[in-house]
């Protein structure tokens, strides 16, 4: 579907920030794929990207230089550039009255910032946030709130724990081709030496049991940020999550093994449909002699997928399931325009 650039004053100017990155090249994808009406579309990224050309919706754009641009010129942007340059940028379009979507970690935790994830709790975006930011969540946080939120309704949550399989592109495109270009060297010498400044270890046939800065009680921060969102999203500041974060040799798609203890016992049957009947979710409710769910046999890419669905034999409270989804577009691109899209519908853009 291409994208329509329209003279119309209701559709609205757009800016992408980090346009070259996996996450902004991801949005221009969605964008595309929905069709969306906009008067104005403008790519930025760093000097040294800047002049770069990107083909979207049967169009070529030149990306801008983000020190050039007058953000008076967006009604909204999106930014997926790293966490320092939004703390740099994100107050200078804010001042120029442009909404911005932020998809760092630069202000998720500010009590004046929704952090939003639109199929949980989009009653935050009732009205135009005072600070001109909106967060978008952890691409983990995005799928296990989505999760957790109506199994909480039904019959509540003590404790969640999990482990997280999470892919190099959540690393940016620095991060798949580290892992490509580890991948080929180890194929052709196992005692060359592989590159490793996106991971340390070297990622290339290899497992690292920790994602993010190691902080002093032996969690890292991607671990702690699982915690915090899902409290705040969730409105639960009791919610005990904890998480052991893995990075896996795989170029896309997060996956996690979650643990979840209800304070009732919970029926699978019921837990299934309930799951299955969520917006944008597939349920494989596995049998024998099905394929089993992973991130290279994912199927659409937009929604969350969920399996081995099990109630634990021991404690008829707890259950079981494997989560996989495209970190991507789920857990970053998607949720960052279906904010959007929210904004549009309310009339706040």
């Amino acid at each position: 579907m291409s994208m329509p650039l329209v003279d119309d004053p209701r559709a609205p100017r757009i800016a992408v920030v980090g346009a070259t990155g996996a996450v902004g090249g991801t949005l221009l994808d969605v964008i595309e794929d929905r069709g969306l009406r906009y008067r104005a579309l403008h790519l930025l990224a760093s000097a040294r990207s800047a002049g770069r050309p990107v083909r979207v919706g049967g169009r070529e754009f030149r990306v801008g230089d983000l020190a050039g641009f007058h953000f008076g010129d967006a009604d909204v942007a999106f930014f997926s550039a790293g966490h320092a340059v939004s703390r740099t940028w994100v107050p200078v379009a804010v001042a120029h009255g442009t909404l911005v979507i932020d998809n760092t970690f630069a202000f998720r935790m500010s009590a004046d910032v929704p952090l939003v994830v639109p199929q949980v709790n989009a009653a935050e975006l009732a009205r135009r946030p005072a600070a001109g930011v909106i967060a978008n969540p952890n691409s983990v946080t995005i799928p296990l709130v989505r999760v957790v939120r109506d199994v909480e309704r039904r019959w509540g949550v003590r404790q969640v724990s999990l482990s997280t399989y999470q892919a190099a592109s959540g690393s940016g495109h620095s991060g798949i081709e580290e892992l490509q270009e580890a991948s080929r060297l180890a194929l052709q010498d196992p005692q060359a030496p592989m590159p490793a400044e996106a991971f340390s270890p070297a990622l290339a046939f290899n497992v690292v049991p920790r994602i993010g800065q190691v902080l002093a009680d032996g969690f890292t921060l991607q671990e702690h940020k699982l915690l915090q969102e899902s409290r705040k999203i969730l409105d639960l500041p009791g919610l005990d999550v904890t998480a052991t974060c893995v990075r896996v040799p795989v170029v896309n798609g997060h996956s996690a093994a979650l643990w979840v203890e209800c304070l009732r016992p919970v029926d699978r049957t019921e837990l299934c449909k309930l799951l299955g009947s969520l917006p944008e979710v597939t349920v494989h409710d596995d049998g024998l002699d099905e394929d089993a769910l992973t991130p290279a046999t994912l199927g659409d890419p937009n929604h969350l997928h969920l399996g081995r669905i099990r109630i634990s034999p021991g404690n008829p409270n707890t259950f079981l399931l494997w989560l996989v989804t495209d970190n991507l577009r789920v857990g970053a691109a998607l949720n960052a325009f279906q904010i959007m899209e929210e904004l549009i519908a309310r009339e706040h853009l």
